[in-house]
């Protein structure tokens, strides 16, 4: 179904726990929701990043293994909080239409489809796009080819779906998907409402994790359309906010 590019970085070897909790502890998979559509994955002693912005002065002590960016707007791509957490092996991953941003970082550019590998990791780049509203062009236009994500660990894949409406690839991802990552709104720039109900009929993931929303916009599409979720579980998060999976 995805295209490869054929690139593996190789993360440093972590040592292996000795006792039963820590074993637990240490396969487990911990996502914390940032600020807007930011998350940070933590996982057997590495740490990957999507869209993080407006970083706390403390995730300067949680340094990137991988960066994601997913396109180039403010409330998705923000140097300071990238530069925040960077080390000098940081893998920084970006739609290949950010050039500029490429060559200040030293990154990797994806268009739709492409993989890559960093150590644990198995990043796939997926569509992402949005469309014209009336005589207004789209915000995110599909011939830039910016990037949502799906991220496999071990098979437990996380998709990140950025800033996106209800698009026809997602038919691609059906039954593939443990967690979804979707926007809220506003609908003019993302999917909203209802639209966030019918990607999830078709994704079908198995649990689902509200991203990209404004003052008490979680807790108002959960009194709407929370009942709608019957077939996977609603994980509801606050702005920096975690939970563990597995």
């Amino acid at each position: 179904m995805f295209i490869g590019i054929g690139v593996i970085v190789t993360a440093a070897a972590v040592a292996t726990p000795i006792i039963t909790i820590s074993l637990l502890n240490y396969n487990a998979v911990n996502l914390t929701l940032l600020d807007n559509a930011g998350i940070m994955i933590e996982t057997k002693g590495m740490r990957l990043y999507i869209d993080p912005i407006n970083l706390p002065e403390s995730y300067s002590e949680k340094p990137a293994d991988v960066i994601l960016i997913t396109h180039s707007h403010g409330d998705h791509y923000e140097p300071t909080s990238m530069d925040m957490i960077q080390k000098s092996d940081t893998v920084n991953i970006f739609p290949k239409i950010m050039t500029a941003a490429i060559s200040v970082y030293d990154g990797i550019g994806l268009n739709p489809e492409d993989e890559y590998q960093v150590g644990l990791f198995d990043i796939t780049a997926f569509y992402m796009y949005t469309l014209p509203v009336l005589d207004y062009p789209a915000s995110h236009p599909q011939e830039d080819n910016f990037t949502s994500y799906i991220v496999n660990i071990n098979e437990f894949s996380i998709f990140h779906a950025g800033d996106s409406k209800n698009i026809d690839e997602y038919s691609q991802l059906t039954g593939l998907i443990d967690v979804a990552l979707l926007p809220l709104g506003p609908g003019c720039q993302t999917m909203a409402d209802m639209e966030i109900i019918d990607v999830i009929d078709v994704i079908q993931p198995v649990y689902f994790i509200p991203i990209h929303y404004g003052p008490l916009a979680d807790e108002n599409f959960i009194l709407s359309y929370g009942h709608l979720l019957t077939e996977c579980e609603l994980v509801h998060l606050a702005y920096f906010e975690s939970h563990r999976f597995r």
